[in-house]
């Protein structure tokens, strides 16, 4: 049996990871909603070996409860964390059209606290159960759009600014636990899942920001990407990541790729 955590588990691509992940049947899948009360989706998932955990990713005392738990169930061990929690500001404005310095500081902030240092603080609750668990393999998801080179490659990659230098910091923190981990036999994968339907990511319809800034980056896909035929599914997305985290060694550990295995993007 192969024990994995999911956070951000109650939707669109976390929610796709648990119902893959527990498909079989001998998998036990811990996953992690910031609010059980509303993570409709997982419960009505109703499979025996997936335990919900509510916690909050920014918040270290929370996730060491959660991995408390974990360590109840598993007797102090865990194979495979997938650190899927994330967001992003919608504000659909570039560094240089902020209103103010509070407002581009206050993003900044925000989406480095949600996408970076969360995943610091979990990675570090589940570290002590990681290292006693037989695979020792930590898949983080980022973005293409934290890639300095695609960055450069075209003009519609100025959007999301926020998250994409949230995102690139994330690669870092990746490769420093893979530089750290890699003599004890781990191995630490940052992932971009590629262009996922937004509409089967959310619950609600995408903010105004949010539409703006879609359309900002996709100003720059024909350069980069000329075969870009569009978004996938969740399904097709997750299929595609959990096949190249499989695969990965560690001799490859710390490294940054697509749901290709590759720095193909979309």
């Amino acid at each position: 049996m192969s024990s994995y955590v999911v956070t951000g588990a109650s939707r669109g691509i976390g929610l796709e990871f648990v119902k893959q992940l527990s498909s079989n049947s001998e998998n036990q899948v811990f996953a992690i909603v910031r609010n059980k009360a509303t993570a409709t989706r997982l419960q009505d998932l109703s499979r025996n070996n997936v335990i919900m955990l509510e916690s909050d990713v920014t918040d270290a005392e929370a996730l060491n409860l959660a991995a408390a738990e974990v360590s109840k169930a598993t007797i102090n061990k865990l194979d495979y964390l997938i650190n899927n929690a994330g967001s992003a500001t919608a504000s659909g404005v570039t560094l240089d059209r902020y209103p103010s310095p509070e407002a581009v500081e206050k993003d900044l902030l925000d989406d480095f606290k949600n996408n970076a240092i969360s995943v610091v603080h979990t990675i570090n609750a589940f570290l002590p159960l990681l290292e006693n668990g037989s695979a020792k393999k930590v898949l983080t998801l980022s973005s293409g759009i934290g890639d300095l080179d695609l960055t450069l490659a075209g003009e519609g990659n100025i959007a999301l600014a926020s998250y994409a230098i949230a995102k690139a910091a994330l690669n870092m923190v990746v490769a420093k636990y893979a530089a750290l981990f890699k003599a004890d036999g781990f191995v630490f994968l940052a992932i971009s899942p590629g262009l996922v339907d937004v509409s089967a990511t959310k619950e609600s319809p995408p903010t105004a920001g949010a539409l703006e800034e879609m359309k900002m980056l996709s100003k720059g896909i024909p350069k980069v990407a000329p075969h870009f035929k569009g978004p996938i599914t969740p399904e097709e997305s997750v299929k595609m990541q959990l096949e190249v985290f499989n695969r990965w060694t560690v001799e490859e550990t710390g490294a940054f790729v697509s749901h290709f295995g590759n720095k193909q993007w979309l």
